[in-house]
């Protein structure tokens, strides 16, 4: 049964996933053949992750 009174936890690291697996399968599903690696790393902004100073 679900608690009452709207407290609901949200896990923004869990939901940031969800949103990268969402933007992944969009990508795959309009693409004509298999994702390579740098089309998948573009999707989950891997070069994003590594450019930014301090990482």
């Amino acid at each position: 049964m679900a608690p009452v009174g709207g407290t609901a936890v949200q896990d923004h690291v869990a939901l940031a996933e969800i949103e990268l697996c969402g933007e992944l399968i969009i990508a795959a599903s309009a693409a004509q053949e298999r994702l390579s690696l740098e089309s998948i790393d573009e999707v989950l902004r891997v070069a994003e992750e590594r450019d930014t100073p301090g990482s």
